[in-house]
C-alpha cells in the first residue's frame, strides 16, 4: 500500500463511518478498485486504526456531551449522565463477546469477495427502508412527533446487539444501530449521539491492543505491507473528514432523511454482486 492509497482509504473511512453506508464495506470496495492486496489480519488492523481516527473525531464533535459523561462517571455522581455511561457499557457487551470469541470468523470476511459486501449492503438498505416505513405507523409516528422516548436499559442492550452484528463488511454500524433505535421508538437525535458514543470503547480498546501487538512483534514481522507513513496518512485523513461527516450525519438524522441512503446502499450492493 502506498501513501496515496492510504489517503483515499482514510477519506472513505472518515466519510462512510458516520453515514449509514458501511465504512468497512466501502473500504473493501475501494481496496478492490485501488488493487490493494493485503492479508486479512493486516486489513483488519488498518481498518481499526482508521476507525480509531473517526472515534477521535467523534470526541471532538461531541465533546460538550462527552465531558459531562466522563465527569459524572469517574466521580460516581449517580446522576443521569452516570447511568447513561452505564448504558453505553452495557451496549458494548455483545460486540466484546464477538471480538473475543469470533475474531477469526470476522477476519475471514475481510479481503474476500465483494459478493458478501453486496449482500450486506442490501441488508442495510432493507433495514433503513423498514425503519423509515415503520416510523410512519400511527403509534410510532405520534411517539416521534413527541420527541421520542429516552434510551432504556433494554434498548441499549438491543442496540448493542445490532452493533455486534454490524461488524460484517457491508452492514453499516451507524445505520444498523440508529435504525434499531428508531424501530424501538427512541428519539432520533438521542439515538444518533448514543450510536456515535457507544463505539468509542470497543474501537479504542482494539486499537490499543493492536498497538501493543505491533510493539511486541519481532523486527522481522514489523516490516509489513502497511508502513508507519501510510498508517499516519490514513489516520489523519479519516480524522479530518470524520469531523465534518459526524456533524453532517447528526443534521441528517434530525431531518429523518435516512431513506435516501437505503437507495444508495441498494444500488451499490447490486453493483458489488454483479462485479
Amino acid at each position: 500500500m502506498d501513501w496515496l492509497q492510504a489517503l483515499i482509504l482514510g477519506i472513505v473511512q472518515g466519510l462512510a463511518e458516520y453515514l449509514p453506508i458501511s465504512s468497512s464495506g466501502h473500504l473493501e470496495i475501494f481496496r478492490e478498485i485501488l488493487h490493494v492486496n493485503l492479508p486479512a489480519d493486516e486489513i483488519l488492523e488498518f481498518n481499526i486504526m482508521l476507525h480509531a481516527a473517526t472515534v477521535l473525531s467523534t470526541l471532538v464533535v461531541l465533546w460538550k456531551d462527552f465531558l459531562p459523561l466522563c465527569r459524572s462517571f469517574f466521580t460516581i455522581k449517580l446522576d443521569s449522565n452516570f447511568y447513561y455511561v452505564c448504558k453505553i457499557l452495557l451496549s458494548c457487551i455483545p460486540v466484546a463477546i464477538v471480538g473475543f470469541c469470533f475474531k477469526d470468523f470476522v477476519e475471514s470476511f475481510f479481503g474476500g469477495s465483494l459478493s458478501t459486501v453486496g449482500i450486506c449492503l442490501l441488508i442495510t438498505a432493507a433495514l433503513l427502508t423498514f425503519a423509515y416505513t415503520f416510523r410512519t405507523r400511527p403509534l410510532l409516528k405520534a411517539n416521534i412527533a413527541g420527541g421520542g422516548r429516552d434510551i432504556s436499559w433494554a434498548d441499549a442492550f438491543i442496540i448493542g446487539i445490532a452493533q455486534a452484528i454490524a461488524v460484517l463488511p457491508g452492514l453499516s454500524r451507524s445505520g444498523t444501530t440508529i435504525a434499531t433505535g428508531i424501530l424501538l421508538g427512541d428519539n432520533r437525535e438521542k439515538v444518533a449521539s448514543f450510536s456515535f458514543l457507544m463505539v468509542i470503547i470497543p474501537i479504542l480498546g482494539e486499537a490499543m491492543l493492536n498497538v501493543k501487538d505491533m510493539l511486541d512483534a519481532p523486527i522481522s514481522q514489523a516490516s509489513q505491507a502497511v508502513g508507519a507513513l501510510e498508517l499516519t496518512i490514513g489516520f489523519v485523513a479519516a480524522f479530518i473528514v470524520g469531523c465534518a461527516a459526524c456533524q453532517w450525519m447528526l443534521n441528517i438524522v434530525k431531518k429523518g432523511k435516512l431513506v435516501w441512503f437505503a437507495v444508495y446502499c441498494a444500488a451499490v450492493g447490486i453493483l458489488c454482486i454483479v462485479w
